[in-house]
């Protein structure tokens, strides 16, 4: 145990899980059985939302703990800026290491990893750490020569031209067939194993802070074969409103959606292993959550960017010491709250100009509600900015293909939507989860507050960087 008092903190944070493919939610087979055992030991919150559903702008509100609109990272094209100031900082100057291992994401419009994964690791606050490519960065930069430290071991391992071989021939979510790539060189399997060396080397005489950024489930859908062997013929329900591809081809999609989940799922116990041989299994608070949820073709819409809960909602299971266990928590929440959380948890510094309320009310059973309302919004650019770097447009044309414009207000069961696209929304979540029903017309008066509420948070003007 750190000396210091401090719990250690080991945040696992995949890329792109939707809120409700859990193992508790009995309407799916969804095997995630260390995830459902901190839930059954912790606080699970049935309400998280993302506050944009895109990777780099919701790990940018992440790290800085502001709101979407308020980050000054509009999508996939902007790093997070280096004069704000971002939790890991706050939580170093407060006597954590803090690592980090997978995808950060935190300099989406600028492919700088190097082939060690120390990227902008120190400028970002890390102490350590391993910051590498996404599934698709790296083979548009690295198969000829390693551009970031996934790439650089497969090249160790003669294995860049097979991967990408096998992601070049992947066209859209229908590719799900096993990638050749070996078990041990799948990208989630190597980062756990990165992970894990970082857990073994920390020193047992100061608390530490480790965020686990897995590259799944994110499209596209590759999976290795001993994945792919332990799904079949398992059934999933067919996606809402989609008939784009037969049964079959629907199925099997999800398929490969949940094998990606459970391989996640099965790290997380190698992790509490090592922590319970270091003797800190009991000063440690173990979180899971994800950046944004994923379509699966619901609406006819697949990956995030949309409002929908389930690009939008995101899972939540947070267990450690002084935390209720075995709690249901209905009061909404959005990521931008974990921010705070670390913070709080870590007694750090807080971050100026915040916008998220530490979750610790709410984990240890001292209130039921934390906000009476939550925003979220994106806005996918249609063109690139003047300033595009070198190898941007690629990005571009990689996560830009569809422009998406719009702000939400949710304060709990109705949400309130503003979109370029689908017009003024308003959804009861309780009555109407699927969202099918447009209230708006209805329901003037609620659109009218909610409305109102939107429009001051819109207004907020976004913090400066230091000077």
């Amino acid at each position: 145990m750190a000396t210091s008092g401090k719990p250690n903190i080991l945040f696992l944070f995949p890329d792109q899980h939707r809120h409700d493919w859990v193992g508790w939610n009995a309407d799916l087979p969804v095997r995630t059985p260390n995830l459902d055992r901190l839930a059954s030991q912790g606080v699970a919150f049935n309400r998280m939302i993302c506050n944009s559903p895109l990777c780099a702008p919701s790990r940018a509100t992440l790290a800085l703990g502001v709101n979407y609109r308020r980050s000054g990272v509009i999508d996939n094209l902007d790093d997070t800026p280096l004069d704000r100031p971002m939790v890991y900082q706050h939580l170093r100057d407060a006597g954590y290491r803090v690592g980090a291992v997978g995808k950060v994401d935190l300099h989406k419009g600028t492919y700088e990893w190097k082939v060690d994964g120390s990227s902008w690791l120190e400028d970002w606050g890390f102490t350590e750490g391993i910051d590498n490519e996404g599934k698709h960065a790296g083979v548009v930069t690295g198969v000829d020569e390693p551009a970031g430290p996934y790439m650089a071991f497969l090249h160790e391992r003669g294995l860049q031209q097979v991967h990408f071989d096998d992601l070049h021939g992947r066209h859209d979510f229908t590719s799900t067939d096993p990638t050749p790539l070996p078990d041990d060189a799948y990208s989630d399997n190597w980062i756990a194993e990165n992970c894990l060396k970082f857990l073994r080397a920390f020193p047992k005489d100061q608390p530490w802070f480790m965020q686990v950024n897995y590259t799944g489930p994110h499209e596209p859908m590759d999976i290795t074969q001993s994945m792919y062997d332990r799904w079949t013929d398992v059934d999933f329900p067919q996606p809402h409103d989609n008939d784009e591809y037969d049964a079959d081809t629907h199925r099997q999609i999800r398929r490969n959606y949940a094998a990606m989940l459970e391989n996640i799922d099965r790290h997380t116990a190698r992790y509490l292993e090592v922590i319970r041989e270091r003797g800190e299994l009991d000063n440690t608070i173990i979180v899971y959550s994800s950046d944004h949820g994923e379509m699966l073709g619901d609406h006819e819409v697949w990956a995030k960017f949309t409002h929908y809960q389930p690009s939008l909602g995101v899972p939540l299971v947070v267990s450690g010491p002084g935390i209720r266990e075995g709690a249901d928590v209905d009061a909404i929440v959005q990521l931008i709250d974990l921010t705070a959380t670390f913070i709080d948890y870590g007694g750090a510094a807080p971050l100026p100009d915040a916008d998220g309320k530490s979750l610790r009310p709410l984990l240890e059973g001292t209130a039921e509600r934390l906000h009476e309302q939550v925003f979220a919004g994106l806005t996918n650019r249609t063109e690139p900015p003047e300033d595009i770097g070198d190898g941007s447009l690629i990005k571009y044309m990689l996560a830009a293909s569809r422009a998406f414009d719009w702000d939400a207000v949710l304060d709990g069961r109705h949400k309130l939507v503003r979109s370029r696209e689908d017009g003024t929304l308003l959804v009861d979540l309780d009555e109407d989860p699927l969202e099918t029903v447009n209230l708006a017309e209805s329901h003037p008066e609620m659109v009218a507050r909610l409305g109102a509420l939107l429009d001051k948070e819109l207004e907020r003007p976004v913090p400066k960087g230091n000077a």
